[in-house]
């Protein structure tokens, strides 16, 4: 499969031509930034899809964050998937951020629990944990840091994305410490290529994962098998 990934949904405006048949990014490029992913992500599409020498009729599939993240970038990125898949009739399927963020990790972590982190403001933030092998311990949802470090309950974890530090941070001193503080601007742009091309595109949209109101109601479990995905109402 030949897959498109893009991420403008945090910090990083992101993109990458997967194939799964060598297991390699045949082209990529990510550049860090808080503002401007709408200016930055077609020029950024044009200089990756030269790079690979492939044309946009040759994709498989196209697959894009979602959030949680940015209002504005995630939908930069999603309204540019959703317009190449419609003009070279290709499927365009979602990936959440927090499952990018996790999914690495859970393939080599072992049997540490691992707690994906977004900063979401005001002392909040978007959290999900799950077990060494996917399962969920934490569904998605958006928490005070103070709630949500009692993830501590499920042992010593690997804390990743670009709340990791802030989430350590607030670690209570009595609990079993991170074993990993792995932050991240932004997910590994391959690995949204990777669970862009395992999703059912029937069931992994490419619409905005919402877990604040008053923009969705409370989300369902995106974990049920790692990198599935529920779309906003």
């Amino acid at each position: 499969m030949l897959l498109l990934a893009i991420d403008t949904a945090l910090d990083a405006c992101a993109a990458g031509i997967l194939d799964t048949a060598t297991g390699q990014l045949i082209a990529h490029e990510s550049q860090p930034m808080k503002r401007g992913h709408a200016e930055a992500l077609m020029p950024l599409l044009a200089r990756v899809m030269q790079q690979s020498g492939i044309a946009f009729a040759e994709l498989d599939r196209i697959a894009v964050t979602t959030g949680p993240g940015s209002f504005t970038g995630l939908r930069v990125g999603l309204s540019a998937g959703r317009g190449i898949g419609l003009a070279a009739g290709k499927p365009v399927v979602g990936v959440t951020t927090l499952t990018a963020y996790a999914a690495p990790v859970v393939t080599r972590n072992g049997d540490a629990p691992v707690i994906a982190a977004i900063d979401a403001r005001h002392d909040h933030v978007y959290v999900q944990a799950v077990s060494g092998n996917g399962t969920a311990l934490l569904r998605p949802c958006v928490i005070p840091i103070d709630e949500a470090v009692e993830a501590a309950r499920f042992g010593a974890p690997h804390l990743v994305g670009n709340a990791a530090n802030l989430l350590a941070s607030r670690w209570p001193a009595d609990a079993p410490q991170p074993i990993i503080v792995d932050e991240q601007a932004a997910p590994d742009i391959s690995w949204v290529g990777w669970l862009g091309a395992a999703v059912d595109p029937q069931t992994a949209l490419a619409r905005p994962f919402y877990l604040r109101a008053p923009d969705a109601k409370p989300q369902s479990s995106l974990m049920g098998g790692l990198g599935q995905t529920q779309p906003a109402p």
